[in-house]
């Protein structure tokens, strides 16, 4: 079952200039779900829409399982978002911000400090939000969303302005939010090697197009098909001429010969094929894209 679902989720904005164009989000329930694009891409505007913070235009919005627009109110009680930057008091503690949202959500007021353990801010006693690190701050914002006990959490670039170590605990708290409490995350972000080592399942946008969408391992498979092994011989021709007799579909470029990534044993064999029939082989080389490559070709064309 999906989460988040959208058909032909499409959306102009002033001037008809296009933002989106018949984007199909598959959020599938349980997932931590990686929402990638540059910036500009139109990972906002989607998750906007999908919080109905813009008016729909065209399209389909589901979630958990239900029309957005006919349960709207019902479906918001059991959704948690950050959308930008954090909306804090900066004059308030983090129990007396909370205590502010607490009495809008109406849940119960242990809830407070539920949630301030979850982020572990739950030590800040009388220091106040304009004195916390970006970091706290973030996570504080992530109580906010927590208050109201939600299902599905939606975050936009939540490590936006954060050093390597607050990335490192944001990436924990996140996964410790799917894990233990069951919670399914959509996080948006620009960059795929801070969110690859996080998520289940990963969208890829660009332009207001979906580009790719898939789990994590369907990405990497992508990646393994795009690698390559190189050959550089001495007489790149006849090379070639062996290894398509015996089967093994190579072509030239680049004045090497090219194959598909294979296995030790069978470069070894290629190798020693080649040299029994006279053929010097200067270099066997591996190209791996690695997954930032192969997000960044999708995005480039």
């Amino acid at each position: 079952m999906y989460c988040l679902y959208t058909n032909n989720l499409t959306h102009r904005f002033s001037g008809n200039e296009m933002a989106l164009s018949k984007v199909n989000l598959q959020v599938p329930d349980g997932s931590i779900y990686g929402f990638l694009g540059p910036n500009g891409a139109g990972k906002t505007t989607t998750l906007r829409l999908v919080l109905g913070l813009l008016q729909k235009q065209e399209g389909i919005i589901e979630i958990f399982g239900k029309s957005f627009q006919r349960n709207r109110i019902e479906i918001l009680k059991k959704v948690g978002s950050l959308i930008e930057t954090p909306s804090l008091y900066g004059q308030l503690t983090a129990v007396e911000n909370l205590t502010v949202w607490q009495s809008i959500y109406q849940c119960p007021k242990q809830r407070i400090n539920e949630v301030l353990g979850l982020v572990d801010l739950n030590n800040t006693g009388k220091k106040k939000a304009s004195q916390f690190s970006l970091g706290m701050k973030q996570r504080l914002s992530i109580a906010v969303a927590l208050l109201n006990s939600p299902s599905l959490l939606i975050l936009d670039e939540p490590t936006n302005g954060l050093d390597p170590n607050g990335i490192i605990e944001m990436r924990g708290l996140l996964r410790k939010l799917n894990e233990e409490q069951g919670i399914t995350v959509l996080v948006s972000s620009h960059l795929l090697s801070e969110i690859e080592k996080l998520v289940t399942h990963v969208g890829i946008i660009n332009k207001g197009k979906l580009l790719f969408q898939g789990t994590l391992n369907e990405l990497v498979s992508k990646q393994q098909q795009s690698s390559a092994l190189f050959f550089d011989t001495n007489e790149n021709n006849r090379a070639l001429q062996i290894l398509n007799d015996h089967n093994f579909p190579a072509h030239t470029a680049k004045d090497k010969i090219v194959l598909p990534v294979l296995s030790r044993q069978t470069i070894a064999r290629i190798n020693q094929q080649l040299v029994e029939n006279g053929i010097e082989v200067y270099e066997i080389t591996v190209v791996k894209n690695d997954l930032e490559s192969i997000f960044v070709d999708l995005v480039n064309h």
